[in-house]
């Protein structure tokens, strides 16, 4: 076993690091053989344990990581099953010849997916559906999506923002990520209007009727408060001069319109389906994940979630949902 001693060499220091910085180890509540397992595949990627290294026992490991055999066990199981070590009945695992391919396969399967969206009522619904595989990086809107994603605290930016020309986050997509392989997922399509009291008291019919009254519109760095901008631009109106509160979602804004103190909001059709509201049609807009090449494999949840029957119906039962596009990928080319 020559490889072995240098296995011991690091061991208790990579597990009693990890133990000190358990933000490390993953992007939300994992299990603990995974973090486990996690570790020593990330040694075997970086070359610290070479092909040939016998790993320690089950119970050796239980004891310097502090828990029990039966973790270690799941996690050696959990390695072998992606190929990343070799178990044999009444010989220490060890580290076959493809180890180190397989432990970036098996990095990539595990990594967990930090998404910054714009607010959307069916988010909550693809995030219920893949679970621990994505985590919500907590910025909202779609400016601070982009934001995040630049910053490197999030994978993927999930938008809504119309460009100058009318097209919908591919300008923005490729100015953000132009050297990192730029990449679009469609996750669907929403329709956006004017919320209004019931019987559209007002007359609303275009953004040319609504100067001079109360507009809820959303807050800064939001796409819905970009579109607004721009339709009130084309009407001739500043969006300077408009009066009304700013909020923080569509289902806000709606409520805004309920209780008087906005005469209408530009907002989701399933905002004003939820509190009885009139809706008038302005633009049906893609809601789509921004993110680099090297993003796609642990953004593939999202897309088989995408397929999945029970996710669709409860997307489309919030009305104003066209999700025919659903999952489709497009490369953003930057030349």
């Amino acid at each position: 076993m020559p490889n072995k001693p240098a296995y011991h060499d690091h061991c208790a220091n990579l597990f009693c690091h990890e133990a000190e910085q358990p933000t490390q180890l993953s992007c939300g509540a994992v299990t603990r053989y995974r973090d486990i397992a996690l570790g020593i595949a990330r040694r075997i990627h970086s070359g610290d344990l070479a092909s040939g290294t016998e790993l320690p026992s089950v119970r050796e490991l239980a004891r310097e990581h502090g828990t029990t055999a039966s973790t270690v066990t799941r996690a050696y199981r959990h390695l072998a099953d992606g190929d990343v070590i070799v178990l044999a009945d009444r010989r220490p695992a060890r580290v076959p010849p493809t180890g180190r391919v397989a432990a970036a396969r098996f990095l990539d399967s595990d990594r967990v997916f930090r998404l910054a969206a714009s607010d959307d009522p069916a988010l909550r619904f693809l995030l219920d559906a893949v679970g621990h595989a994505v985590t919500g990086s907590g910025v909202r809107g779609s400016f601070h999506a982009l934001r995040a994603l630049e910053r490197g605290d999030a994978d993927g930016a999930a938008i809504h923002l119309r460009d100058r020309a009318g097209v919908y986050n591919e300008h923005f997509g490729r100015a953000l990520l132009r050297h990192r392989d730029p990449h679009l997922i469609h996750l669907w399509r929403r329709e956006q209007g004017f919320l209004l009291p019931p019987g559209n008291p007002d007359g609303i019919r275009t953004a040319h009727d609504v100067g001079g009254l109360r507009i809820a519109r959303r807050e800064t760095g939001a796409g819905t408060k970009v579109l607004l901008d721009q339709l009130l631009i084309e009407a001739g109106t500043s969006p300077e001069h408009i009066a009304g509160p700013e909020l923080a979602s569509h289902f806000e804004c709606g409520l805004a319109v309920v209780a008087g103190i906005a005469d209408t909001a530009l907002g989701l059709r399933s905002a004003a389906r939820d509190l009885g509201l009139d809706f008038v049609h302005v633009a049906w807009e893609p809601y789509e994940l921004v993110l680099p090449a090297e993003s796609l494999p642990p953004a593939q949840p999202l897309v088989a979630a995408l397929a999945r029957a029970d996710l669709r119906t409860r997307i489309n039962a919030l009305g104003g949902y066209d999700l025919s596009l659903s999952g489709q990928t497009t490369h953003l080319t930057t030349d």
